[in-house]
């Protein structure tokens, strides 16, 4: 399979105008994006727009948090992001991400999905490595640490 995608949707009891600002800023994925823990020592450089298309985020850490680089391409208030996620290490690769907002009984369900190619020595990692189950169960957590954020900002 060279091709893949991931999925998650999680309802986050807010209106998608309080959940939105926390993903269309890069700033503000420290409090709850699921890979910020993985390595303390990771370096992080923000360049662009504060916000929205144009802006982005580079990191380099560990050997599990890797290198790699992220900018929004898309930005419609309160609906959908679009961002050209390019990872640097561990491999080489481009994963077109989005994060889409739309009404649910209960507040906004958020949608955040991934697809990628695997090339060259990523499509050998992918005969023994299922990327759903591999990044699928980060997408949870996030959705999860997105929504308690949420929460812990309207108290």
């Amino acid at each position: 399979m060279s091709t893949f995608e991931v999925r998650r949707s999680a309802v986050i009891p807010a209106p998608a105008e309080e959940i939105f600002p926390l993903v269309n800023n890069f700033h503000e994925w420290t409090a709850w994006s699921p890979w910020e823990a993985v390595d303390p020592g990771m370096s992080r450089r923000y360049f662009g727009s504060e916000s929205g298309t144009g802006a982005g985020y580079e990191w380099s850490g560990n050997r599990k948090a890797g290198s790699g680089t992220m900018e929004i391409v898309e930005s419609v208030p309160s609906s959908r992001i679009g961002i050209r996620l390019q990872f640097t290490k561990p491999f080489k690769a481009l994963n077109p991400t989005t994060f889409t907002f739309s009404p649910a009984p209960g507040g906004t369900e958020v949608t955040w999905l991934m697809t990628g190619e695997n090339k060259g020595i990523g499509k050998v990692f992918a005969l023994f490595m299922n990327m759903d189950k591999l990044v699928g169960g980060d997408f949870e957590r996030g959705l999860a640490a997105l929504a308690t954020t949420v929460a812990a900002r309207k108290s």
